[in-house]
This record gives structure tokens, sequence and C-alpha cells, in this order.
């Protein structure tokens, strides 16, 4: 049976130096325990005898009994002391191994979980990500790409530490950083009737059919209360999760769209700027309020706030 209180490893004084402060006595019990010396223990610790004599009384008074015979020739670990050091050393393993693991994470470039919408995929995030990763070259990205709806559950669950995301949360667990605002525009085909005008107001497409960012996007919220306010509820034609898809339906004639800027020109398609004055979308990075970021996520998120502005060329700041 005697074996069993044995079988943990012993973990050496030089690894359980960071924990001193943790459970000092805990460690200079192991120390005593494993050399059965006080004044061995207390040179290997570099710490006086009498603070390691201190500790040994101490944690003997905790477990209520004594844990070595005193000998004339010094201490010698008793049976008590064997089963109860072999817990100690499995638990100061524990911890050890903690530590290290703890070091290893902090002490690299670390890794950042990253949200966005679909629509920002082809830019600006990979502009982002570019500029980022040339200051932090060690720097691990995991994308996750999803609507607005199912971002802010996926940050509310640990699954990402950031999120490129509109229309921006008003929640109390979640923290906003509004960055820029973006104009929309109808999206009209080239031969509709309304393509030869310089600016539209919405409420002039009241009779058409839309084709609509799919529901749980943010940009379908958004359209819908912009007709609202306008005096309409759109007719929804179609329905995509992708801004290429619903740019490509209107491009065929099949209805028309609210969308942001394109950053390249699609054949078919007439942009018009909007006149009504809530014609925009805020664009920003949310995290949870009750998670501390990595500095690594922070330096990422002050960055994306200060060239924001570059990846969105017809904005404003928020």
């Amino acid at each position: 049976m005697e074996q069993s209180f044995s079988d943990a490893a012993p973990v050496h004084s030089h690894r359980l130096a960071p924990l001193a402060g943790l459970c000092p006595d805990l460690v200079r019990f192991a120390a005593v325990a494993r050399l059965e010396h006080l004044t061995g223990a207390a040179d290997e610790l570099g710490v006086p005898q009498s603070t390691v004599s201190r500790s040994v009384a101490r944690v003997e008074a905790a477990v209520g009994t004594p844990l070595f015979d005193r000998e004339r020739r010094g201490l010698r670990l008793n049976r008590p002391g064997r089963a109860f050091l072999a817990r100690v050393q499995r638990g100061l393993g524990e911890f050890a191994a903690g530590y290290e693991e703890l070091r290893r994470i902090t002490d690299s470039p670390g890794a950042i979980s990253f949200g966005f919408l679909p629509a920002l995929g082809s830019a600006p995030v990979p502009l982002l990500v570019k500029w980022f990763r040339e200051e932090h070259p060690g720097v691990r990205f995991d994308f996750v790409q999803d609507s607005a709806s199912n971002l802010l559950e996926r940050l509310r669950n640990a699954e990402v530490d950031l999120c490129l995301t509109s229309p921006l949360p008003d929640e109390p667990d979640v923290t906003a950083r509004p960055l820029v605002r973006e104009p929309l525009r109808l999206a009209v085909p080239a031969a509709h009737r309304l393509a030869g005008h310089g600016s539209v107001r919405l409420a002039e497409a009241e009779s058409e059919h839309f084709v609509m960012a799919s529901p749980g996007y943010g940009l379908h919220h958004l359209v819908t209360a912009l007709c609202e306010s306008a005096g309409f509820t759109p007719h929804a034609a179609f329905h995509g999760s992708e801004i290429a898809t619903i740019r490509g339906f209107v491009a065929a004639g099949l209805g028309v769209a609210v969308l942001p800027p394109s950053r390249e020109e699609t054949p078919g398609i007439i942009e018009l700027p909007l006149e009504d004055p809530d014609a925009f979308r805020t664009v920003g990075l949310i995290h949870a309020a009750a998670r501390t970021p990595s500095p690594v996520v922070v330096d990422f998120a002050n960055m994306v706030a200060e060239r924001a502005r570059d990846c969105f060329p017809h904005s404003r700041p928020a």
C-alpha cells in the first residue's frame, strides 16, 4: 500500500520557484520532505532556515498531525508525511505545468480569433490583416465569417475575440467601437428608369422589387428600417447572404438593392447616391465587455481603428 503514497514524481525546487509567492509553505514543505534536511532545503530555496522551519510548522498545524519524525540527525518523513507529500507533489506539479504553459502563451506572439461580415472578407479585412502582420509577423489569425446576429452570439460564447460588424449592438454586455460611417446607395440595373439620375430619394424606388440581404444580416434590418422611414415596406423579391450575389441579381435586371459603395465597378449596375439623411451604415469593432482582451488583440483593435478610413474610401469618421 505504501507505494501508492509516492507515485507522484518529485517536483524540484527550480520548477517551483515561480510558485513561491502562490503557495510558499507547500513549496518549502516539499523541499524539506524531498531532502529531509532543513538547512539543505533553506539553501536550495535561498531563504533562511527559520523561514523554512516555520513553514513546516504551519503545514503540520494545518493538517493536524506531525509529518516528520524528529530524530537526532535531523528530520525523517513519516507515514502521514509520505501520504501528504504524494498529493502535494501532484498538485505542485500541476501548478508548475500550468505556469509554464501560461508563460509559453504569453511569451509567444499570440493568436487572434477575428469575426467579420462576409461582405468585408474581400476588403477591408485582408488589408487590415496584411498591415498588422507586417508589424507582428508571428501572430496567428482564426477567421469567422457570419451574419451580424450570429457574430454577436459567437462573441458572447467566447468563440471570437473581436468582430468587425454593422450595425453595432447597443447592449450592456458588449463594448462597441464605431469606426466609420459608410454611405448607402441605390444599385439599379444600367437600363433602369432611375439610372440617369444624379441622386435619388429612397421613396422613388417604392414600387420596385428589392434584392435584399438575408434575414439575420445587419444590412437586411438596416434597409428595411430605411424603407419604412421613407414611407413604405420593401417588396423583397430575392434574398442573398453575399453582397456579390445581390449585385449579380441587380445586374441581371431582377430588382434594385440598397448597398454600400462598390470598391470596383460592376458591369450592368449604376449606383445612385441616396439623399435620405439616414442612408449610411456604421461599421465598427465589438468585443465582450466582461472579458479582458489579450495585448495582441488590443494592438490589432487599435491598428484597425487607426487605419479603417484607408479601407473604406467613401466613408466618414463615425
